[in-house]
């Protein structure tokens, strides 16, 4: 597989993600796929797509503005901004929920993946989490 297509790839991924699209991940990420972020831990796929369906209703709005990507071999670096509107509750665990603004929130990130047959095998993603917080708390 060409590095543009990782590319593709790593671009479809981050969008999905990051918009609460669950159907895409089976050709995205291995089952096997293990990834972190600051609020978040996966080992799998079903993992994942339970962590991101959980966020689906949270954002919406959503815009996500790529700055930089690039893809050596196996691996492959995204620089992003995402823009959106805080509507619906941000679960936390069962127990922690933060309740929806409405505000924009911003984010800048940079994401590192590995790649294993053309998909996403790991994963980890690197955001300011107090930043985030800090906005949706904003009443």
């Amino acid at each position: 597989m060409a590095d543009k297509d990782r590319a593709q790839v790593l671009r479809r991924a981050l969008e999905a993600c990051i918009r609460g699209e669950v159907d895409p991940l089976p050709q995205l990420f291995t089952q096997d796929v293990s990834g972190w972020s600051p609020n978040m831990l996966v080992e799998s796929l079903d993992e994942l797509t339970e962590t991101v369906a959980d966020r689906e209703d949270a954002l919406t709005d959503v815009d996500v503005e790529i700055n930089s990507l690039d893809v050596f071999g196996n691996k492959g670096f995204v620089e992003y901004r995402v823009r959106a509107v805080f509507s619906g509750p941000f679960v936390i665990d069962e127990n922690v929920a933060i309740d929806p603004n409405g505000h924009v929130l911003v984010l800048g990130a940079a994401m590192v993946v590995e790649f294993t047959n053309g998909k996403i095998s790991a994963f980890r993603n690197y955001f300011d989490e107090a930043a985030l917080l800090e906005q949706m708390l904003v009443v």
